[in-house]
């Protein structure tokens, strides 16, 4: 097992983590308006979803490993290539944070549950963007890929809890400190960009 894989996984999930998009600032928004809580419940279905995503990717890349080196190569050229058109589609954006309180509805905390579940399991870009981030990332010769997949998901759903439920917690914090400081838009953009860079070199680079 190559435990040096999982350490820069795990780094490179808290980037990204970290990296403005629309689901950590969902989550601070609704937390903003209307409470901490709503911004967990928030965090808890859209973490939630990605069970759905790794199972998809578990099941079909899997099978695809086993039939062809080719193919698999093929997934990883094609996820490195997403990831430095995310990286370019980051570098022609502004770089403002817009935290407009008044597009957030008010609801109900079973509600956001579910609007966060179905938001992450109904958003083809996430499913792309899994397919592209995990297969560069095994981490073992002799485990199940399917395990090892799981396994992966299951790290970036707990350390992506983290993240959001830190972001729900301090969002009174993180909000002041973005209104205060209009710069970081522009650092946080091109930390974007080196992350997304960053993981499709390794992953071009790394074996299965």
């Amino acid at each position: 097992m190559n435990y040096e894989t999982l350490y820069t996984f795990m780094l490179a999930t808290v980037a990204l983590s970290m990296s403005p998009g629309p689901d950590n600032i969902y989550v601070l928004m609704q937390s903003l308006v209307n409470g901490k809580k709503y911004g967990l419940a928030t965090t808890a279905g859209l973490i939630s979803g990605c069970l759905v995503h790794t199972s998809l990717l578990a099941f079909g890349v899997s099978v695809i490993i086993k039939e062809s080196e080719t193919l698999f190569f093929g997934i990883k050229l094609l996820g490195a290539l997403y990831l430095f058109y995310l990286a370019f589609k980051v570098f022609k954006s502004s770089g403002n944070l817009e935290l407009t309180e008044g597009a957030v509805p008010k609801k109900g905390l079973s509600e956001l549950f579910k609007q966060g579940f179905i938001m992450n399991v109904l958003n083809p870009k996430v499913t792309i963007f899994f397919l592209a981030f995990f297969p560069g990332f095994l981490f073992s010769e002799e485990m199940s890929t399917t395990i090892q997949f799981y396994v992966l998901g299951l790290l970036f759903m707990f350390i992506s809890t983290i993240v959001f439920s830190l972001i729900a917690i301090l969002s009174g914090s993180i909000s002041a400190y973005f209104k205060e400081n209009s710069k970081v838009g522009v650092y946080l953009k091109w930390l974007q960009i080196i992350v997304f860079i960053g993981i499709a070199v390794y992953i071009l680079v790394s074996d299965k």
